[in-house]
Formats: C-alpha cells, structure tokens, sequence
C-alpha cells in the first residue's frame, strides 16, 4: 500500500485492497463479538436473545453490526448487558396461551392477566431480573414466578395453569446460584468474600470442595440484577487462579 514502492499503481487497485483487509477484519470482529456475547450470555444462565432486537434498541440496523462493534472495541459487552437488563418487553414462549392483558404491580413482577394476585420467587430456578420468566397459578396461594427455561415448567402438564408475567420496578435482591472453579490457594475464599463485601453482596450459602489441587466453590449470592451479576463474575474470574466463574442452570 506504500505508494512509494510502487507496487499499487492506480487509485482504484489501492481501493479494493483497502476493501478486502476490511472485510477480512470486519469477519474476525464479527466472530470474535459473537463469541464474546455468547459466552457472556451462557455465563449469566440466558439461553434465549433476540439479537435483532437487541441490535436495534442499541442503535445498530442487524446484529452483524453490533457484533462488528463488539469486537472491535466499540461497544462494550457491559453496555449490552446494561440494556438487555432494562428491557420491559422481554419475549414468552406461552404468549399463546396468555389470557388479555390487565396489569397489577407486585413486590417485583407485573402479573398479566390477573387482578390482586400474590407472587413468590421460585426456589428451584431462582429467577432474577433479566431472565425470561412466566408465572404458574397455585392452589390458594397466589402465582410462583419461575425462569422459563426451569425443569418443573417446561414438564407441567396443567399449561392452563401458566401465566404470562414481567419485570416490574425491582426494589429487592435475588439469590442466584453461582460455581466457580479454580487452582486451590490459600486465601481463595477469602479473596472471593473481600470482593463480594466490597460489591455490597451477601452470601446466603457456600460449599467449597477440593479435588487434586481444583477447587469447586459452590455460592448462593444475593444480587439486584442481571447487570450486577456479570460484573461479579468477571470480577472473580480475573482473580489470581481463578479458570471460570458462572450462574448454574436450575434443576
């Protein structure tokens, strides 16, 4: 490309080099974005993504786009997360079977369809805001919120029993399960409690368990949103000896 060498002699040659580098930037941006996101969605327990949607809402006209950005360092894989966390409208897989909409606020859900209902966070899955969530009618005691990809929801046969619902205005903290693996050291957990004491975050439980020099700590951590949450994992993967630190699937 150096004019002086005299390799490239016309204006439009230069053109179609400087083209073809792009493109072969632009395909290793787009795959590393990609990977990126993925992985940074599979971490945080999020299985299903409009990434159309979520290109749009962050000014990009096709996901190949935001997925260029990721990797190029233009957007950043916080800011998506950010957003997606924010999003009202989030998709249900039983909207099908949802009856008209008439929404009532709760404690942390607007439960669709129902006047005056209670709702209970599902132990099983541990929904958190975020997730893709839909409600299931109990027997005299309101509606249990449950992620949709949960074991219990996905086997029930009583689908006339489930219930479109979505995030309301969020004023508490939900427990989610998180693994993280490591080389055992000493001060490992220590280090781990330090971090989440200075995020503010409460440890409802923990299991350490150590098998030839790899430690597998098992935490029920108490967290605000799906924002919070991917910044503690990162945070914990880059201390010293730490390989990968996730939120694991219900059931």
């Amino acid at each position: 490309m150096n004019a002086n060498l005299g390799l490239v002699r016309t204006q439009r040659a230069r053109a179609k080099i400087k083209a073809w580098f792009k493109k072969q930037e632009d395909e290793q941006n787009l795959a590393q974005g990609r990977s990126t996101l993925e992985r940074e969605l599979q971490r945080l327990g999020i299985t299903e993504v409009n990434f159309e949607k979520m290109a749009r809402e962050l000014g990009y006209k096709t996901p190949d786009e935001m997925f260029i950005a990721l990797g190029n360092g233009d957007l950043s894989i916080g800011k998506v997360i950010k957003q997606f966390a924010q999003d009202e409208e989030i998709q249900d897989i039983l909207e099908a079977n949802a009856p008209p909409p008439q929404t009532v606020s709760t404690d942390a859900v607007e439960v669709v369809g129902l006047k005056g209902m209670l709702s209970v966070m599902a132990k099983c899955c541990n929904p958190m805001p975020g997730d893709q969530i839909v409600g299931f009618v109990t027997r005299g005691r309101g509606a249990t919120i449950h992620r949709q990809d949960c074991p219990n929801v996905l086997k029930t046969k009583d689908r006339e029993r489930l219930l479109k619902v979505g995030w309301g205005h969020v004023e508490r903290t939900y427990p989610v399960s998180v693994k993280i693996k490591a080389y055992d050291r000493q001060g490992l957990m220590s280090d781990v409690s330090n971090l989440l004491a200075d995020e503010n975050i409460n440890i409802a439980n923990v299991a350490v368990n150590v098998n030839r020099s790899i430690a597998d700590l098992r935490l029920i951590i108490e967290v605000r949103d799906i924002t919070q949450l991917s910044r503690i994992l990162t945070r914990i993967e880059n201390l010293p000896n730490v390989m990968e630190a996730h939120r694991t699937k219900p059931g």
